[in-house]
């Protein structure tokens, strides 16, 4: 009988021995590389097994659901898509399944870009699917709750993580709450007696801002000389409104004809702001727009340098526009 009862403690500790190896053994996995393994919402301890070793882990998926039964952690295992990369253990598996460590990526807006861009960077996002492929801007914007609303400049640039396999309507979405919440803080930290109607305006404004920029310690400035023009009725003439309006007709070259050219961005053309943003404008914009710099410049041109030289008369501005767009003398 003690014979029989040392045996059985010996075959248990071999048990337990070969238990605690195999939780810290690397699984066998079909590929070298990292696999991926997609778990949808609602999906049972013995469903995450199957989906595991149909994801390429070599492993019978009876074992793994024995493992995570015997745990205690099964009812845990959050939804996700994870990535198993080589010399992970069941135990580190579990581990990973239990805190929703799933796979991450990010897409980074840039400040200053187009929608088109903004598309064309969803386009090539890694793991992110490609749910607006098909749609144009208007299907687009109705998806995201706003029919109607042009899309230039509606999203706030920044970088926004998701994990593999989410949809890229998600992320727009959240870069569309996100400028909601930066054009409402920027427009209640308002100076008092601007010659802006709305928030909107405010946008479009912040985007003309973001364009002509080339140095940060201009941008309040900038957006003091086009304040100052709205006031006084002056057309703003701002290049990059007239470039967004050119569309893909732009060749990089920017031609007197073009200026005389007229479309609904052309501020040579047309008084007052244009009827929308031209561009993602950060939040630096943003405040600029409603926090100009007081100035009695009317006029800036861009020395080459990234910075601008502000005049506050046309003599002045000529003077400049020679000395640094035509080389001439000081």
């Amino acid at each position: 009988m003690r014979r029989l009862f040392i045996t059985l403690l010996l075959l248990a500790a071999a048990l337990v021995g070969a238990a605690a190896w195999w939780l810290n053994a690397p699984l066998p996995l079909a590929q070298s590389q990292a696999l991926e393994l997609e778990i949808e919402p609602g999906t049972t301890p013995l469903g995450v097994a199957h989906a595991a070793a149909g994801a390429g882990v070599q492993v019978p998926p009876r074992l793994l659901w024995l493992w995570f039964r015997l745990s205690g952690k099964d009812r845990q295992i959050k939804a996700g898509n994870y990535e198993i990369p080589p010399g992970t253990t069941p135990l580190t598996l579990l581990q990973k399944l239990v805190r929703g460590d799933a796979s991450m990526r990010s897409l980074t807006l840039i400040e200053g870009w187009t929608f088109r861009q903004v598309r064309a960077a969803l386009a090539h996002a890694d793991g992110l699917k490609a749910d607006s492929a098909g749609m144009d801007d208007a299907a687009l914007m109705a998806r995201l709750g706003r029919p109607g609303v042009a899309p230039e400049g509606r999203f706030f640039p920044d970088t926004y993580a998701y994990v593999r396999g989410s949809s890229d309507l998600a992320v727009l979405a959240r870069a569309l709450r996100q400028m909601d919440r930066r054009l409402e803080a920027a427009w209640a930290a308002r100076a008092s007696d601007l010659p802006l109607k709305s928030p909107e305006q405010a946008l479009v404004l912040a985007s003309l801002v973001e364009k002509e920029t080339g140095r940060a310690q201009d941008r309040a400035q900038i957006a003091g000389v086009f304040i100052n023009r709205l006031r006084l009725g002056m057309l703003l003439q701002t290049d990059p409104s007239v470039i967004y309006g050119m569309g893909e007709k732009f060749d990089g070259n920017l031609r007197k004809r073009d200026l005389q050219t007229d479309t609904p961005w052309n501020t040579y053309t047309r008084a007052g702001l244009p009827p929308t943003p031209i561009a993602m404008p950060g939040r630096a914009a943003l405040l600029a727009a409603v926090q100009p710099e007081p100035t009695k410049a009317l006029y800036f041109v861009a020395r080459g340098d990234g910075s601008s030289h502000f005049s506050a008369s046309l003599d002045e501005h000529n003077r400049a526009v020679n000395r640094y767009q035509r080389g001439g003398s000081k």
